[in-house]
């Protein structure tokens, strides 16, 4: 049996107050030098590196021993905190030092593929390989100590008010929300497959029906769709549901819990109530449902300056039912290219825009990409719509609505983020509500739910249900923070007629509706209380608060790009035993 030093300190803990105190450390080393009647080790642990000299007050045994370790190799070491005659103001132990009296090596270590530092420019596919190895680096310490105590703060504060944390299944009947289902074989009913959960939701709504009242859980959610920087096949959700509760009290008790997570996480205050945009507005402002309020750069509507130019991009645009609208760089003339313009507009077409119009307000005058059609005198009309000055840069897409505020959605962000604009300690929170309760699937031409088909409507609007259900607006509402959706929620619908008027609306039949929901409709026979709820993202939580720029850096086994776990070697090939149990046959294309 292998001998174990008690740790009474972590490295990065010390300071000069503990000098003269005995100490025993256990830890990595991160770097050896050897002075000839001295050797110095870098310790270091979860909390930090502290530096450990050995010298001839030490046993011969142990000076040799301590000469060799070798980078990463796992040690224990007594000594006594000194005062350092030379300080390093470069680590927060630099003050001090351990003299070594005693060390034991616990295992060695081989050279590492990577180099345990922060500044490692390690390709992705490395450090997902060696995980462990990545994990050891302060900046993935500090990640998972904040994603650790930003949970213990909600679950904190989620006691106190009187939530219950309840765990429920993941192996589930295969329900539609969006995004494929991950299924799973069932060996005991041959043919037949459970499906992971993509989030919680009709169970936590069977819970406000079995009298839970308030429920939380920190849960595991799959789904099964192209990844992006703040996008895993399997994630974290913070999720939430409240008994006779309205959109009013669902707000009133997350902003508590909003302005607690910031003061105790990151020492911020933020001011509630916070601020609340219709959705309408939002899109009209800025393009898009998560609008970042950290910079300008709003959207404009031209119809009308342009409707009768001699620019016929724009007046068949009109014409066919478009929009024209636009944006205004501050600044943009001078710090976008051509070239760089040219790039944008590249990108542009991916949400769809077949061009952009570009216009600068230079000391010599206006100048524009569209100069032949319009006149001077046009084209200052059209600034000034944006109150557009000197050095300013104005983009303009003219398409169908969708078009014309998704590219500008992007632009004004994608203009702001190349300008510096985007302060990751500028934290510009606000609700999104009165989303429409539809929206038109592209392919089939057919309703489909804009948030899921439990949503509640409006329902001093639910005449237009018949008359015109696009309009028709949902009691819905997302929390954004910079740009982007840290979590969403709505009122549910608990009465079953009403939930039959939203099944038909989005054109399922009774059997598919007993089919796929079947044991929630079940449920709200014997009374559903009114209920409420939203959901976090925790992995897109914490990326934001710490100014990374993927969830990966905040999840200690991400998957990669194309969702395969390089440290295990997930998604794997199953012996044919295991599938003749579970009665599959694999066709290999």
């Amino acid at each position: 049996m292998s001998i174990i030093y008690k740790r009474t300190s972590m490295c990065g803990e010390l300071n000069i107050n503990n000098v003269g105190q005995e100490v025993v450390l256990n830890g990595w080393v991160a770097k050896r030098r050897n002075l000839g009647s001295l050797i110095f080790v870098d310790l270091r642990d979860k909390t930090g590196i502290v530096q450990v000299t050995f010298d001839e007050n030490v046993p011969k045994e142990v000076f040799d021993l301590a000469d060799s370790v070798r980078s990463e190799y796992v040690i224990g070491v007594k000594g006594v905190v000194r005062e350092r005659s030379a300080k390093n103001d470069q680590i927060a132990t630099g003050d001090i030092e351990v003299e070594a009296t005693d060390m034991i090596v616990y295992s060695e270590s081989d050279t590492p593929p990577i180099y345990i530092k922060d500044d490692d420019d390690a390709a992705d596919s490395l450090r997902m390989k060696y995980r462990y190895l990545d994990l050891r680096k302060p900046h993935m310490q500090r990640n998972l100590s904040f994603r650790h105590k930003l949970v213990k703060v909600t679950r904190d504060y989620f006691d106190e008010n009187g939530f219950t944390e309840v765990e429920t299944p993941y192996l589930i009947k295969s329900t539609p929300e969006g995004a494929r289902d991950y299924i799973v074989p069932s060996r005991t009913f041959p043919g037949e497959f459970y499906a992971l959960p993509q989030s919680p939701q009709l169970f936590k709504q069977l819970l406000m029906v079995g009298g839970t009242d308030r429920y939380m859980q920190v849960v595991k959610c799959f789904r099964d769709e192209d990844l992006r920087a703040d996008r895993q096949p399997e994630f974290t959700q913070i999720d939430l549901e409240m008994s006779f509760a309205d959109q009013d009290t669902v707000i009133e008790v997350q902003e508590g819990y909003l302005k607690r997570v910031f003061k105790e996480c990151l020492g911020v205050d933020i001011q509630i109530p916070l601020q609340r945009m219709p959705w309408d507005e939002a899109m009209e402002r800025f393009g898009s449902d998560k609008p970042d309020l950290r910079f300008g750069f709003e959207l404009k509507k031209l119809n009308d300056v342009v409707e009768n130019c001699s620019f016929k991009v724009f007046t068949d645009c009109l014409a066919s039912g478009g929009d024209v609208r636009g944006i205004c760089v501050d600044g943009g003339s001078e710090f976008f290219s051509r070239k760089d313009i040219d790039k944008l507009t590249e990108m542009s077409k991916h949400y769809g825009a077949k061009g952009l119009v570009w216009i600068r307000l230079n000391a010599d005058g206006i100048t524009s990409s569209a100069n032949k059609f319009f006149a001077p005198e046009e084209l200052a009309e059209i600034a000034k719509v944006f109150d557009a000055k000197e050095g300013d840069l104005i983009l303009i897409v003219s398409d169908k609505a969708k078009v014309t505020y998704d590219t500008l959605g992007f632009l004004r962000r994608e203009c702001a983020g190349r300008m510096g604009l985007l302060n990751d300690k500028e934290y510009k929170l606000l609700w999104v509500v009165d989303f429409p309760m539809f929206e038109e699937d592209e392919e089939t031409g057919r309703l489909k739910a804009m948030h899921h088909p439990f949503t509640c409507p409006k329902l001093d609007q639910l005449d237009l249900l018949k008359t015109d259900p696009l309009k028709l607006k949902a009691d819905a509402y997302d929390i954004v923070l910079n740009g982007v959706e840290l979590g969403g929620g709505s009122v549910r619908i608990h009465d079953r007629k009403l939930q039959k008027m939203m099944f038909e609306a989005l054109g399922l039949t009774d059997e598919e509706c007993d089919e796929k929901f079947g044991f929630l409709i079940e449920a709200f026979k014997y009374g559903a209380p009114p209920h409420a709820g939203l959901a976090y993202g925790l992995d897109r939580f914490v990326m934001l608060l710490l100014g990374e720029p993927s969830i990966r850096e905040v999840i200690a086994f991400p998957k990669n790009q194309n969702a395969q776990c390089l440290v295990s070697g997930a998604p794997s090939v199953v012996d044919d035993a295991q599938l003749e149990e579970l009665g599959i046959e694999v066709r290999h294309e």
